[in-house]
């Protein structure tokens, strides 16, 4: 090896001189609640691809190009992890659907309740899909169904205004909401592989199903098997 003046090596000067026109790797140090968005960010990612069982934190912590312990030290583990981005999904959806529920018209409210779900599937699809797979942490208060169950208590005194309006008994309220709320809930996981036709077409169709059959009930509905069977 020859040697450079100074007795310095020249292979250890190529060494330690960057080849022209580079610039030394600077790795930006993050603070805590940066790297905690960051991690809620990826684990969204990764459990919206994956689900919760397939998920590891190994992933995790590779795709945030950290070690594990960094992960635990944030979120305790994967439920933790898991957990907060549940929440914050289930916070963002409902927050998007009472926001939008505007109108006074009840089929205007309608047309904005499924817009504003279609909306978010189109828009927050990870988040979408992390709420509507199924995992052994889900609980009552904290996945898709209970967003929908929320939506489906504020269209429940929508409907049962309208329903003494007309006649019909109010007591029947909850039932139609559950399933207005479940029509719309449905339709949009279906949409949410296929993305055809537009939202806004999707949310007319449904708002004309919804709308048009409440506009003709009966008042004493029955089945016409059981009609048939007497």
């Amino acid at each position: 090896m020859t040697q450079a003046p100074g007795g310095e090596s020249t292979g250890a000067r190529r060494r330690a001189v960057p080849a022209a026109g580079t610039k030394p790797a600077v790795r930006v140090r993050m603070s805590a609640a940066q790297r905690r968005e960051q991690l809620i960010a990826i684990g969204r990612q990764v459990f919206a691809e994956k689900g919760f069982d397939a998920t590891s934190i190994e992933e995790v912590a590779a795709r945030a190009r950290v070690s594990k312990p960094v992960v635990y030290e944030h979120f305790g583990g994967k439920e933790g992890l898991y957990a907060v981005v549940v929440d914050r999904e289930v916070r963002a959806l409902l927050d998007r659907i009472t926001t939008a529920l505007t109108a006074g018209h009840p089929r205007e409210l309608l047309e904005q309740a499924a817009l504003a779900l279609l909306g978010y599937i189109e828009e927050e699809t990870s988040g979408f899909r992390v709420l509507v797979r199924e995992s052994p942490l889900m609980s009552a208060t904290g996945n898709f169904s209970s967003v929908m169950n929320d939506v489906g208590h504020q269209v429940e005194h929508i409907l049962a205004a309208e329903f003494s309006s007309r006649g019909y008994d109010p007591k029947l309220a909850e039932l139609y909401s559950q399933a207005l709320v479940g029509m719309v809930a449905l339709t949009g996981r279906w949409w949410l592989e296929v993305r055809r036709p537009r939202k806004e077409t999707v949310a007319a169709h449904l708002v004309n199903l919804a709308w048009n059959g409440l506009s003709h009930l009966e008042a004493k509905p029955g089945l016409i098997t059981a009609r048939k069977r007497s």
